[in-house]
């Protein structure tokens, strides 16, 4: 018989089949290795590893990893973004009506002195600028702005050809009761704004204090604030009333009942 010689050529198309055979043959090895294996084998972690289960607990406690993410709890306080529909709708009206102001963190000094929502205003329609800035619940400011915009502001401008440049603010929120009582104050819920001074365009000063017999357009301009006033408050008492008023105004939206307003 006439043996068939091996061109280099044939050798090589030979190792492809070589090595499909080799695969196909592995295969068949490791099927039948699974299939000496029962399901039960393989599931048992200790299937052919000669180690005892007896010692081992059932019961497996899972341990959180550390991290450094504060979640809140129950006792946290409300955050500063989730805001009643009320609350919503007043910080849009502040800035409808360009007021200038930046949200707080809930203030709570026990008691009556508490403001879930705090904001604390820097300058009013037109540029009025607050000084220093105060702290005020969202209803009372927007009560003090609009009544600057509608009141305030054309008033001193009809006596003293001139706009306003700034209001001087003697107290916004303060944790206090009524001089000489056990009442809490409406500055203790941020609810109150007294008024000091009120600085106009042209440099003039006008102190709030009770003006002079010859002051007229002073006395003009303040008599409007109280009188004006009582539309937009609850309360307005300056200088007049008593000592403890002296030297400002002090407006607020107290809640009374039958809607009762003191304006003196």
């Amino acid at each position: 018989m006439a043996m068939r010689s091996f061109t280099k050529d044939s050798l090589f198309n030979i190792k492809p089949i070589i090595r499909r055979g080799a695969v196909v043959g592995l295969a068949l090895l490791a099927s039948g290795a699974i299939a000496g294996c029962s399901v039960d084998d393989l599931l048992r972690p200790s299937a052919g590893l000669n180690v005892s289960n007896a010692g081992m607990t059932s019961t497996l406690v899972h341990v959180p990893p550390a991290s450094s993410v504060a979640y809140p709890t129950m006792m946290s306080p409300i955050p500063q973004s989730v805001l009643s529909a009320d609350e919503v709708d007043c910080r849009k009206q502040l800035k409808r009506l360009g007021v200038k102001f930046r949200e707080l963190d809930p203030i709570d000094e026990g008691g009556a002195c508490r403001i879930d929502h705090p904001i604390k205003v820097s300058a009013l329609s037109g540029g009025i600028e607050i000084k220093p800035a105060v702290t005020l619940n969202c209803e009372m400011a927007a009560s003090f702005a609009l009544w600057t915009k509608r009141e305030l502001a054309p008033s001193a401008r009809m006596r003293y050809f001139s706009g306003i440049k700034s209001i001087r603010q003697g107290s916004g929120y303060s944790c206090r009761k009524i001089a000489g009582s056990s009442v809490a104050s409406e500055h203790s819920t941020g609810n109150a704004l007294d008024i000091m001074a009120i600085t106009l365009n042209n440099g003039r000063t006008i102190d709030v204090r009770k003006p002079g017999f010859f002051a007229f357009r002073q006395r003009g301009l303040l008599n409007k604030v109280r009188a004006e006033g009582c539309d937009y408050f609850t309360t307005v008492l300056g200088p007049g009333y008593n000592k403890d008023h002296a030297n400002h105004f002090h407006f607020d939206i107290k809640n009374r009942r039958n809607g009762y307003r003191a304006c003196r």
